[in-house]
């Protein structure tokens, strides 16, 4: 049962990763830090204070980035592998009774599929807000995605398989942004030479 809990943590921490990369290693942080959180063997480092105080510096900076016009769209271009490795990372860290090579496959595959796949449709939200609104309604998105990583976040410290259910209903919903997008994209592309 821990290592499904430690699964679920995982996974939750992972989707909180694709809306913002810090605010979930911050939280773990903290949770290690506090005791209330037990790590897999060799993520104790963690739970320290050095990594608190930097995840909180980057927590604060990557929150302000996100309401910058132009800033936020170049930040997606760093988060979106960021997102990927902290997501793989933070349920590595959380599976704590499997060996080695069966946490890191679970965390590659779960966590940081988990995490693109969010982060994708957060790309994808951002550019047709852009698109649609000149920038004007990225600050929505933005405090949306913020909620969207610490409620998130939370759920997979406090209620691990509370924030398993929240991932299974968000997942089927990133990929149905995602093909929406893409069909979207494509039909405006087949059109344009009829226009011209």
């Amino acid at each position: 049962m821990d290592t499904l809990l430690g699964v679920m943590a995982g996974i939750g921490l992972s989707a909180a990763c694709g809306f913002r990369v810090f605010v979930p290693l911050l939280v773990i942080s903290l949770g290690a830090l506090s005791g209330h959180l037990e790590l897999s063997p060799g993520f104790h480092w963690l739970g320290s204070w050095p990594a608190v105080i930097a995840f909180s510096v980057a927590t604060v900076i990557e929150i302000a980035a996100y309401y910058i016009p132009v800033v936020d769209n170049v930040i997606d271009t760093i988060a979106s592998p960021a997102a990927v490795v902290a997501g793989t990372i933070l349920t590595a860290s959380c599976v704590t009774h499997l060996d080695p090579f069966m946490r890191w496959t679970l965390a590659l595959i779960a966590g940081g599929g988990t995490a693109a796949l969010v982060q994708g449709a957060t790309v994808v939200g951002r550019a047709m807000l852009t698109g649609t609104t000149g920038g004007l309604g990225n600050h929505a998105l933005a405090t949306g995605e913020l909620a969207g990583s610490v409620v998130t976040s939370s759920l997979a410290f406090i209620a691990p398989t509370l924030a398993g259910a929240f991932v299974m209903l968000l997942v089927p919903l990133g990929i149905l942004a995602l093909l929406l997008w893409k069909r979207r994209r494509s039909a405006g592309l087949s059109l344009r030479p009829d226009t011209e």
